[in-house]
């Protein structure tokens, strides 16, 4: 696959492998405590999706692709964020390195996969199965927090729906410029990403249930594609490396 070429950069891989070493920047057993009072922002972002029969997931369905889609980071838009991991490393055990683009500047930060869940629940008296991840943010980052990706089907009535959720706060920003750029922009790029997101997954399960059985899943500029060829622009191959390790906060 694409993805696995990523990995043959030496900057790349390095500066992914140097996530593993490092811890969340915010406590997380604190879950309680992270609130609108306490100065938190949390967001929820729901996005219909192509309904299905009543009953559980199809194979091949609405429900079906999106979750493919959400496994592999396929809902964001690559503009904005693209994502380097180890594609053949578990979902629950794997650390991102995600590259956001802003008005031509490149911004490097590493999250942990916080957790997978796949089960049925009720919610509001309804059957729901529910699919997803999450992923919080490490040690580096210029925000501390939680995102939440979820997929869900109501059994009863078999609407499809994609689910984003986040708390999140500003870290620790010692670059003046930076937090100066955080703190005008920051909110902006949040809700923008979102918004991509969800309109970007409604487009592409769409596409790919159109074409179903016509011909192989519909073909994308995929956003965790060609994001660290830094070496073949005339960039130093360690350049991702060294940008994180003097990050502050990096150890």
């Amino acid at each position: 696959m694409a993805r696995s070429r990523l990995l043959r950069y030496p900057d790349a891989r390095s500066a992914l492998d140097q996530l593993h070493g490092k811890g969340l920047n915010f406590d997380v057993g604190r879950a309680g405590e992270l609130t609108p009072a306490n100065g938190w922002r949390v967001d929820h972002y729901r996005q219909p999706l192509p309904p299905e029969p009543p009953g559980p997931p199809l194979p091949g369905g609405s429900f079906a692709v999106a979750r493919r889609l959400v496994n592999e980071y396929e809902f964001a838009d690559p503009s904005i964020i693209r994502a380097i991991y180890h594609p053949d490393e578990p979902l629950e055990q794997r650390d991102l390195l995600l590259e956001a683009r802003f008005y031509g500047l490149r911004f490097y930060f590493g999250v942990r996969v916080g957790g997978v869940h796949d089960d049925s629940r009720d919610l509001d008296g309804c059957a729901v199965r529910i699919w997803g991840w999450s992923y919080r943010t490490l040690q580096g980052h210029l925000e501390m927090g939680q995102m939440d990706y979820d997929v869900l089907k109501w059994l009863d009535t078999g609407e499809v729906e994609f689910r984003i959720s986040r708390f999140s706060r500003a870290a620790s920003i010692p670059n003046p410029l930076v937090r100066l750029g955080f703190h005008l922009f920051g909110r902006h790029e949040q809700v923008r990403f979102a918004r991509r997101a969800c309109t970007r997954m409604a487009r592409l399960v769409a596409e790919e249930l159109a074409h179903e059985g016509t011909r192989d899943p519909v073909s994308r500029a995929a956003n965790h594609v060609d994001v660290v060829a830094a070496s073949e622009a005339g960039a130093p191959r360690d350049r991702l490396a060294r940008q994180l390790r003097d990050r502050p906060g990096s150890s």
